[in-house]
């Protein structure tokens, strides 16, 4: 069952190589994760999980004072076959870090960050709660389509732009000042940036 699972990190080979160090958990060890921030599992689709089971999603990163600690990303199912989790905030010591109290067997302490899963019925994982901070954030992504979009359509308009000598009247046109798309543009783009939900209002 262990080639069942694969995870992504940008930037690299897709690893498949997780060990089975319990009955029902598996193990996959990323190396140099210093610079890594996001992550995404998945399943191979080489053979779903058996009915009523799916997969709780563990992550660990190093403590050099002690043995590996688990924290909770989320899950995999046979309906949710991937996920990307957000890892970054887990790569800090302190008291903010939830920590689930999981334990994949005594490892030795590494320099590598460790992502886990365990099979699990579904009852059981639907009542789990991942760190809120592993959520990974569609927010800069949209803002940096939205700004994409915004630009494309002002280059787009520009180089329509002419002078009003150069306009040749057609009854059935309507013209707009260029400077009017300009002042969308630079309010639209002030008010994305304070508020990137200010559309929804």
């Amino acid at each position: 069952m262990a080639n069942l699972f694969g995870i992504i990190v940008s930037g690299r080979l897709v690893q498949t190589n997780f060990e089975q160090v319990g009955e029902k958990q598996f193990l996959c060890v990323i190396p140099e994760a210093d610079n890594i921030n996001h992550v995404v599992v998945f399943l191979t689709g080489s053979v779903p999980f058996p009915d009523g089971l799916g997969g709780s999603v563990y992550f660990s990163w190093p403590d050099p004072n002690g043995p590996p600690t688990w924290h909770l990303l989320g899950n995999i199912t046979n309906t949710k076959p991937s996920a990307i989790f957000k890892i970054s905030g887990l790569k800090k010591t302190g008291d903010s870090i939830l920590q689930s109290g999981y334990n994949f067997g005594a490892q030795k302490v590494s320099h590598n960050a460790q992502i886990g899963i365990s099979v699990e019925p579904l009852s059981q994982i639907q009542g789990q709660v991942a760190n809120p901070s592993t959520e990974a954030s569609t927010l800069n992504s949209y803002m940096e389509f939205s700004h994409a979009m915004c630009e494309n359509l002002y280059n787009f308009a520009s180089s329509f732009a002419q002078s009003p000598s150069q306009i040749t009247p057609n009854p059935s046109e309507q013209y707009l000042p260029f400077s009017v798309l300009t002042k969308w543009y630079e309010s639209f783009s002030r008010k994305l940036q304070q508020n990137p939900n200010f559309w929804k209002k």
